[in-house]
């Protein structure tokens, strides 16, 4: 009987270590995916998969790192602090310049959230459709020449400000630039510095709840504006049914969008809240929510289709914000010619996604 017991303890105790063994190797088999977000609408995706697992479900691990602007991320992909994330469309061209990176995805329209902003008292408010192709526009060039603006450089934000400019005859040149990120501008601008300032959501909703006015944004000035899903190119190359699970993920975040809608807002609230340090009444949510059309698996492979002359959608969206910046004198005519020359817009990873996505 104490042999029995004795061999029953031993097999226990081996049955335990195994199960111990067992789980252990099945957490090392998650990927630790290292990413990169702004506390915008299209980290919420990414947040809300963590939340539900989704992540452990395609087998990774995914860890979000918070940067505050694009080009803060781009300056941190070098010493490997992450391989995947989000973005606007205008620092993409600066990733795919420095570091050939790849635009992957999109993650949603920000057309109209990347607005152009003045106080209530503003005499830019007293014109609106001087120039009448843009008649949703509000200022003149003689109410705008010589202003001083407050805009986070080489950013989204930054080309909703050169379209306004530009609709007005104007160049970023005619005008007095202060570079600070957004919650610099929003404090800056409050405390009286500055005549205009330039912001994207959610902080252009902390403006419009101080009653600062929208005088443009990207899509009044004629134009479209994506968010992207950006990747490092040797990780995507080297781990490509990584990225493809990545992306099923996110695209299981978008279809959940389509179906709930608004009924996420509780959830959308506590990202804000406990991800980026910001606390929205749910007018603003509802409004950040709203305002950011997204696309569905098969809405994004049509973007990415390349007809069989020019350009694919995605191809004309960087086209347009890359000739842009190069008139602006922010890339030079080399820069954007390699630019353009760079196959950096790719759904290669998009097309390997597993089917169906839930």
């Amino acid at each position: 009987m104490k042999r029995l017991k004795a061999a029953s303890i031993v097999l226990l105790a081996l049955v335990f270590l195994f199960c111990s063994f067992g789980a252990a190797s099945a957490q090392k088999k998650l990927f630790e995916l290292n990413t990169s977000w702004q506390p915008e609408h299209e980290t919420f995706i990414v947040w809300y998969a963590k939340e539900k697992g989704w992540d452990k479900e395609e087998g990774l691990n995914i860890k979000m790192h918070y940067f505050d602007s694009g080009m803060a991320q781009w300056e941190a992909l070098p010493a490997g602090q992450w391989v995947l994330g989000g973005q606007g469309g205008v620092p993409m061209v600066v990733g795919a310049l420095r570091y050939g990176a790849y635009l992957i995805a999109i993650g949603n329209d920000e057309s109209i959230t990347n607005v152009v902003m003045v106080r209530p008292d503003s005499p830019i408010m007293k014109t609106k459709g001087w120039n009448k192709k843009y008649p949703a526009l509000y200022g003149s060039p003689d109410l705008i020449k010589g202003k001083t603006i407050l805009v986070t450089t080489v950013s989204s934000g930054h080309y909703a400000m050169s379209l306004w400019l530009k609709a007005f005859g104007l160049k970023d040149s005619d005008v007095v630039i202060k570079n600070m990120d957004q919650a610099q501008a929003v404090a800056a601008f409050e405390s009286g510095v500055g005549d205009i300032v330039v912001l994207w959501a959610p902080h252009m909703f902390t403006g419009m709840g101080k009653g600062w006015k929208v005088a443009g944004d990207v899509k009044t000035a004629g134009a479209a504006l994506p968010i992207i899903l950006m990747g490092d190119k040797k990780f995507c190359d080297k781990n490509p049914e990584i990225v493809a699970k990545f992306l099923r993920m996110y695209m299981r975040g978008i279809n959940l969008i389509k179906k709930e809608g608004i009924k996420l807002l509780p959830e959308y609230k506590r990202f804000y809240k406990e991800w980026a340090g910001m606390d929205m009444n749910d007018a603003m949510l509802k409004n950040d929510f709203e305002w950011h059309p997204v696309f569905t698996y098969e809405e994004q492979l049509k973007l990415f289709k390349k007809p069989a002359k020019g350009d694919s959608t995605v191809e004309s969206w960087q086209r347009t914000i890359t000739e842009s910046f190069t008139a602006l004198g922010r890339f030079k005519p080399e820069e954007r010619d390699k630019a353009l020359k760079t196959p950096y817009i790719t759904d290669k990873f998009l097309k390997m996604v597993k089917q169906p996505i839930p």
